[in-house]
């Protein structure tokens, strides 16, 4: 499909830069394709969802994983920046650089505040994407980064202000357990402790799955053809026992409701060799464009995204181009805030 398709005008006005308080008086707009649209809020989400239903969120937890520092080539020095974007292994990060025409093969970083981070460039793309290799390792280098790095706000945030304290709160969803994203499952922040304990005395059932988002998430297609366009990786892990309760949970009448399409596109490609939600762990570079065939989502809760990103293209797959063109136009025009600290929507399948 053409990209320009998944194209539309966003007032720069629309943009949230900073979330509601509490997380979850954000507005929700509910999406049913061939239905009218509903403005509701996320506290509702107590009257949408059912006993039996199953809520799947994503419990990455955000690295402040933007670094500064100078990069040391003999006598010479120079101001370098970095966002970490994928682990490779205990010692070695994936990182976009800026400016990255600055930096070769082999050159030492000093990074952090005080310098005592060293890492050295060990590899260099052609899309200002190098390979990190650091002189401390696993558990003691997320030390390290935890120590040294800012939280890394999404570009059209970050273009707009400077990270705050309260980032390190606004910008990690309550449930976030196990570290490695460096960007947020956002439409997770929508959740409080007392709504998730409201929703389970309901009797809906919230099961932990984990997908590391990383930086990819933010880049802009470059490319006209959908076909042409390549995912980057990102980690995640499905274990038995939750893949075990949700196929029982289905096979009662419950529903699936996706928080966040990182949980979503861990469970299509959980699913997508067998057509059967099965236990994952590994990378996955799934890309849902419309005529994907969804096999384990029924629902998904999930922010408002880019023009001409891959994130609305997965919104068009799972509820049709035209309803989200609508659904879209409609947020627009009623003043929804779109993006990270945005307003939410949950959509329904179509076909359903």
């Amino acid at each position: 499909m053409r990209v320009d398709d998944f194209d539309f005008e966003l007032p720069n006005e629309s943009i949230a830069l900073y979330p509601v308080e509490p997380r979850d008086s954000a507005r929700l707009l509910v999406v049913r394709p061939g239905e009218p649209l509903e403005d509701r809020q996320v506290t509702d989400l107590l009257s949408l969802l059912h006993a039996g239903d199953v809520l799947v969120v994503n419990d990455t937890r955000v690295l402040p994983a933007e670094l500064v520092g100078t990069r040391i080539r003999g006598d010479n020095r120079a101001s370098v920046s970095f966002n970490l974007h994928k682990r490779v292994d205990a010692h070695t990060w994936r990182a976009f650089a800026r400016p990255a025409k600055r930096l070769h093969v082999l050159d030492r970083l000093e990074l952090g505040d005080d310098g005592s981070l060293l890492a050295t460039v060990a590899g260099k793309g052609d899309t200002g994407e190098v390979t990190l290799e650091f002189d401390l390792g696993s558990a003691e280098l997320d030390e390290a980064i935890k120590a040294h790095g800012a939280m890394p706000l999404p570009p059209y945030i970050g273009a707009k202000r400077h990270a705050e304290e309260r980032d390190n709160t606004d910008y990690q969803t309550v449930y976030a357990a196990r570290d490695g994203a460096v960007a947020a499952p956002t439409a997770g922040l929508h959740f409080t402790e007392t709504l998730l304990q409201r929703l389970a005395d309901l009797g809906v059932t919230i099961e932990r799955v984990t997908l590391h988002v990383g930086a990819g998430t933010f880049l802009p297609m470059k490319v006209d053809d959908t076909d042409d366009h390549v995912m980057h990786a990102e980690w995640g892990d499905i274990p038995a026992s939750v893949v075990e309760r949700i196929l029982a949970a289905k096979a009662k009448g419950g529903r699936v409701v996706a928080v966040g399409t990182t949980s979503l596109r861990l469970l299509e490609t959980a699913a997508r060799a067998t057509g059967t939600l099965q236990p994952f762990i590994g990378d996955t570079d799934i890309f849902i464009t419309p005529g994907f065939q969804f096999r384990s989502v029924d629902m998904l809760m999930t922010n408002f995204h880019l023009p001409r990103s891959t994130l609305f293209m997965l919104v068009s797959a799972f509820s049709g181009l035209d309803t989200m063109r609508a659904a879209y136009a409609h947020a627009i025009e009623t003043g929804y805030r779109f993006y990270s600290y945005g307003d939410a929507s949950l959509l329904f399948r179509t076909g359903q």
